[in-house]
């Protein structure tokens, strides 16, 4: 396949002060808390790759705010529950004993992409200590927000998640959409529905040491996400602002209204 041409994925390079200028015309602001989802892919040409997004968005947010991303690595999980694909049975062992621990300086995201991978390992950024479900935090509220993650319920009320919903937190995606909006996980626990919960497990440090941890959650799903989310926005259209960063389509959506809706959306249409 012929790799596209820098002037066929944008008319002018994506640059820090054009990321910024498009995300102050979308609407954030400085001093406030947001949780990103980008795929770098979606921007154009951006000219330094994802380093000039996260640059563009601590310009703008300021350490006065804070901006947090999901950075998951479900790839750490028992060997029971790796289906896709899966592995043969007989390494069921080896793999409990020898899958590396996971360490927030060192493993990398898994499916989160280039933005979220880059913005794990800047400097003054705090990673949650959830071995599949971590969230990464850089400004004034990065330590709470990352500190405290349970690993039972791990996108739940213990979560990053939650403590984005008490600060009145925005939504940002950049050239993303509601098929991967984590927020929406909060309120599938909120909602009255049938969800089983299953055992999980992953590699672990505890106190230095590698230990295979089990944890409980819901069985979580993001299949009507999408459906989900779109009726949100019409319905609560004023809490949605839409506009391009870069070539990419993009929204700042106010957090709790989100999963407020969400929370009855569900309730009411998830057998």
């Amino acid at each position: 396949m012929d790799t596209p041409r820098p002037s066929d994925r944008s008319a002018e390079p994506v640059t820090v002060d054009s990321i910024a200028h498009d995300l102050r015309t979308l609407g954030l602001e400085r001093g406030e808390t947001v949780l990103v989802h980008g795929s770098l892919s979606e921007l154009g040409w951006v000219c330094g790759g994802a380093p000039a997004v996260v640059d563009a968005l601590q310009r703008v947010v300021t350490e006065s705010g804070t901006v947090v991303m999901p950075t998951h690595s479900p790839g750490n999980r028992d060997p029971d529950n790796m289906g896709n694909p899966p592995v043969p049975d007989s390494w069921a062992d080896t793999i409990r004993e020898q899958f590396p621990p996971y360490r927030p300086a060192v493993t990398p995201t898994q499916g989160m992409g280039a933005i979220a991978e880059c913005f794990r390992t800047y400097p003054a950024v705090h990673r949650s200590d959830h071995p599949q479900h971590s969230f990464a935090a850089w400004g004034t509220d990065a330590e709470a927000i990352a500190g405290g993650h349970a690993y039972d319920y791990s996108l739940g009320e213990a979560s990053p998640l939650s403590a984005v919903y008490d600060r009145a937190g925005g939504v940002l995606f950049l050239g993303t959409s509601h098929a991967t909006n984590t927020s929406l996980h909060l309120a599938e626990y909120r909602a009255d529905i049938d969800a089983d919960t299953t055992k999980h497990a992953s590699a672990v440090l505890a106190e230095g040491e590698r230990e295979w941890r089990q944890w409980t959650d819901i069985e979580l799903t993001d299949t009507d996400f999408q459906a989900c989310g779109d009726a949100f926005e019409r319905a609560h259209p004023s809490a949605v602002e839409t506009g391009t960063v870069g070539v990419g389509e993009s929204k700042l959506l106010a957090q709790q209204p989100m999963v407020d809706f969400a929370v009855e959306w569900l309730t009411a249409n998830r057998s």
